[in-house]
């Protein structure tokens, strides 16, 4: 393992291949949720706990299961499998320790089951640190940072998002824009001040 490679997976998680504004996965969840901050950071670490947990898991069941046994092609659905058993505990905890942010949450909270953005990070991991047969040396430390980068750069554009959208609450913005159309707008323009990071090279 090398602290440089730890890095360059900080860097590219977070700003270069950013998971909402790079990548474009989780538009449901960032759109829907970014309203006010508090319940986009609420949404965010959710998403981050269940990024980081699949992840650990999928590389467990991709290193010891699938791969031995030949089983490589069933990865999709054992990912989903994985992140669906997540979700619903996160849904169980956030209903038991805040009902208020629950019911806030609505509908979202258990899309967060078919959030694109989850299952993208435990595929991209398995990708990218694992050769057809193994693991690369210091695939599972990778996997983990990569995950936790992820959700912290899920976290980042959402309270981007959630804080310009507050303060576009005070303003007179025509009706027509009003809600998702200036969500849009807004999200086009940080996804293009994002892709400036595609000049770093490592």
């Amino acid at each position: 393992m090398e602290m440089g490679q730890f890095l360059a997976i900080f860097i590219s998680a977070v700003f270069i291949n950013n998971v909402i504004l790079s990548r474009f996965l989780g538009l449901c969840s960032f759109i829907a949720i970014s309203k006010e901050t508090k319940p986009a950071l609420a949404m965010s670490l959710a998403v981050m706990f269940v990024i980081t947990m699949s992840s650990i898991i999928t590389w467990f069941i991709y290193r010891f299961l699938l791969i031995p046994f030949g089983l490589a092609y069933l990865r999709t659905i054992s990912f989903i499998l994985v992140i669906a058993a997540f979700v619903q505990l996160v849904e169980m905890v956030i209903r038991k320790i805040s009902p208020p942010l629950y019911r806030f949450f609505g509908i979202y909270l258990p899309l967060i089951t078919v959030n694109c953005a989850v299952l993208g990070v435990a595929v991209l991991n398995s990708d990218m640190f694992f050769t057809k047969s193994s693991a690369v040396a210091g695939s599972f430390y990778y996997s983990l940072f990569q995950a936790v980068c992820v959700g912290v750069g899920y976290t980042l554009a959402m309270l981007l998002m959630s804080g310009i959208r507050e303060r576009l609450e005070l303003c007179n913005v025509p009706r027509v824009f009003k809600d998702f159309p200036l969500a849009f707008i807004i999200a086009s323009i940080m996804s293009l001040s994002f892709f400036g990071f595609n000049g770093f090279k490592f």
